[in-house]
């Protein structure tokens, strides 16, 4: 069983800076992929960045120049850099994992966006 920590969720001004970070913890499994999805109220769960063990990464068009996910392999953490925030990025933020014993959830945490 894995074990996901969020933090660094907050309130923060348009054009202002977060950086969150996802803390994986237990025994007996590799992490292969980490990610952060985020879901806004009314709307559907979506795909915000992916990072895998070798460091490669993909994201969103709507978070592209602005985000970036990093991983931190020693200590089983992923982060994401967000710049440049916009009110349309306010949502829930949720880690995501997938391991050599399955794939897991974080508990999310709030990102708001907001003058």
């Amino acid at each position: 069983q894995v074990q996901l920590v969020e933090s660094g969720g907050g309130l923060v001004q348009p054009g202002g800076s977060l950086r969150l970070s996802c803390a994986a913890s237990g025994a007996g499994f590799i992490i292969y992929i980490m990610g952060w999805y985020r879901q806004a109220p009314g709307k559907q769960r979506e795909l915000v960045a992916t990072i895998t063990s070798g460091a490669t990464t993909n994201y969103a068009d709507s978070v592209k120049g602005r985000f970036t996910i990093s991983r931190d392999n020693t200590k089983s953490t992923v982060y994401l850099q967000m710049n440049s925030l916009k009110p349309d990025d306010t949502a829930v933020y949720y880690c995501r994992t997938t391991t050599t014993i399955g794939g897991y959830w974080g508990q999310g945490t709030q990102v708001t966006v907001s003058s």
